[in-house]
């Protein structure tokens, strides 16, 4: 199919939910990606951050391969060889204590099992969340998920949910209860452009909520898997919760994710109390395996936080050369740059020039790119940004 086939099928069966970039892209290679028509686009959105072992990444692609000759699906009322291996490899790196794993398909799955693990546990129903959250777009991970724009249209949704200020310990001391099953709260985060914890903000959530008997649950669907610099993002804090959330990136490209819970909160559930049909099937197990493998093998969360403090200098460079930008933000790969306007004319100017960009509510650029990205297309992404911005700058200011 050429772009124009493919985007009138999209436009006319697909359900319209998704913001559409104008290309068609048809294979990847590390952090490039080509069109329909062969153009080639270096990826600075990394599949909304999925992508951090890169495109058609060989340890995944073998793994596909060879489980896909075996075993595609097999249900978790039976056991498997190939999840038996993932479960020993994500414990692996999963944090000091989070011993037990349940094994989902999505980010908002991840979530919605940490709901129902907090409140099984504790017995209370309250869930405190932060203001410029996500975590997802299903009922319960929308329940927690800040933004009115996601959550007015599906209201009534789960009550007993409070948000507060993110970074603001003295507001999540009064707003914890007698009531609260769990704080949970991304360690840096994403939707709202890119905003890390204040330096002790973690820790005393950790002590507030032990306190008070309630779970710290961390969010580690887009920070996590080497993304930041380090393997999971709190660690950059040393705190460690009581229920971890990760997703995206562990599945290599596959639909993968992980609820990680010390192994006395994830013994509350009972036979039957949280289930899934694909989660945990073998071909994405076989994918996260390689994918854990490669990040250890290539210390993809060290290459994160020197890549990452080189494009954030280059960021940095940018901000001082042009107008139309305020703030660059964020820890290893996960980055983000500010701008003074809407950012939709340069995600278009860029795909023009063969690069692909992420925007953060309308002004801010967000960068999540495949962290086997190289300097030379740090530099190359960033020169096309820089003339772009000079475009920009000559636009609204002569």
């Amino acid at each position: 199919m050429n772009n124009e086939t493919i985007f009138s099928t999209e436009n006319n069966i697909h359900a319209d939910v998704y913001y559409k970039y104008p290309i068609s892209i048809s294979r990847g290679q590390g952090a490039k990606l080509w069109d329909s028509n062969g153009n080639e686009y270096l990826d600075f959105m990394g599949g909304y951050g999925v992508s951090v072992v890169g495109y058609n990444n060989a340890y995944v692609v073998e793994a596909i391969k060879r489980q896909s000759e075996q075993l595609i699906t097999c249900h978790s009322s039976l056991y498997n060889d190939a999840r038996a291996n993932f479960l020993e490899n994500i414990l692996k790196i999963s944090p000091l204590g989070l011993e037990r794993i349940y094994i989902g398909n999505s980010g908002a799955e991840a979530v919605e099992c940490a709901i129902k693990l907090a409140r099984k546990y504790t017995g209370k129903q309250e869930i405190i969340s932060m203001i410029g959250s996500f975590h997802g777009k299903t009922m319960g991970a929308l329940s927690l998920t800040w933004n009115p724009k996601y959550r007015n249209p599906f209201e009534p949704l789960l009550s007993d949910v409070k948000f507060i200020p993110f970074g603001d310990t003295k507001k999540a001391m009064d707003a914890i209860s007698e009531k609260t099953a769990a704080i949970i709260v991304e360690p840096v985060q994403g939707e709202t452009g890119i905003h890390p914890a204040p330096d002790s903000y973690l820790s005393d959530l950790r002590q507030i909520t032990e306190k008070n008997g309630s779970l710290l649950i961390f969010d580690e669907i887009q920070s996590g898997f080497g993304r930041t610099g380090k393997i999971w993002a709190h660690e950059h804090w040393g705190v460690i919760p009581d229920i971890m959330c990760t997703a995206k990136g562990i599945g290599g490209g596959l639909p993968l994710s992980c609820t990680i819970a010390t192994n006395e909160v994830m013994s509350k559930f009972k036979l039957g109390d949280h289930t899934s049909t694909f989660g945990g099937n073998p071909l994405s197990c076989a994918a996260g395996s390689a994918a854990i493998r490669f990040l250890l093998d290539h210390e993809l969360h060290k290459k994160a936080e020197n890549i990452g403090a080189y494009m954030k200098d280059g960021l940095q460079s940018l901000n001082k050369s042009h107008k139309v930008t305020r703030e660059v933000r964020g820890l290893g790969l996960m980055l983000a740059l500010d701008l003074r306007f809407d950012v939709r004319q340069i995600i278009l100017s860029g795909l023009k020039k063969g690069i692909i960009l992420l925007y953060s509510g309308r002004n801010i650029l967000r960068f999540l790119p495949p962290l086997v990205i190289t300097e030379d297309e740090v530099d190359h992404g960033l020169s096309i940004l820089d003339d772009i911005l000079t475009e920009e700058d000559r636009t609204r200011f002569g």
